[in-house]
């Protein structure tokens, strides 16, 4: 019976998570977000959406990139900077999705933390507008 090397696989977990600071507190973050999100679709009445799969695809995407980013940490000798700052990043996307979801649920959020996901709500919806107007009303030359 052949013994497994473990060198290996050490070699495989530095590559591709290293020593990311706060990755154990960004799987949290995203956890809380699929829970909070469940609890989203269930108060909506839209609990088995396409759109939940597509969260759950979008999460082991920003996994990908914390990777990408480890990678170029290490090809570069950047000490971590790098996937550092995307870990960063997400962890902010992360908790204010979460506060999204908990404030469409009911639970109170702090006023200034609410009229500023409304702002970034409108400021996206007014973009998303603009885009498809902008592609919608443009004729053929």
């Amino acid at each position: 019976m052949e013994v497994v090397n473990l060198e290996h696989l050490e070699a495989a977990r530095f590559y591709l998570f290293g020593d990311v600071k706060f990755l154990h507190l960004l799987l949290l973050l995203m956890a809380l977000d699929i829970v909070t999100g469940i609890f989203k679709a269930w108060k909506n009445d839209n609990l088995w959406s396409r759109k939940s799969l597509f969260g759950y695809a979008r999460k082991v995407l920003i996994l990908v990139v914390i990777i990408l980013a480890n990678v170029i940490d290490q090809i570069l000798s950047l000490n971590g900077m790098v996937a550092y700052a995307t870990v960063l990043f997400y962890m902010a996307n992360e908790g204010l999705s979460i506060i999204e979801n908990l404030a469409e649920v009911g639970v109170l959020v702090p006023t200034n933390i609410a009229n500023k996901l409304r702002n970034i709500e409108d400021t996206s919806q007014r973009i998303t507008e603009e885009v498809r107007e902008e592609f919608s009303d443009k004729e053929d030359v």
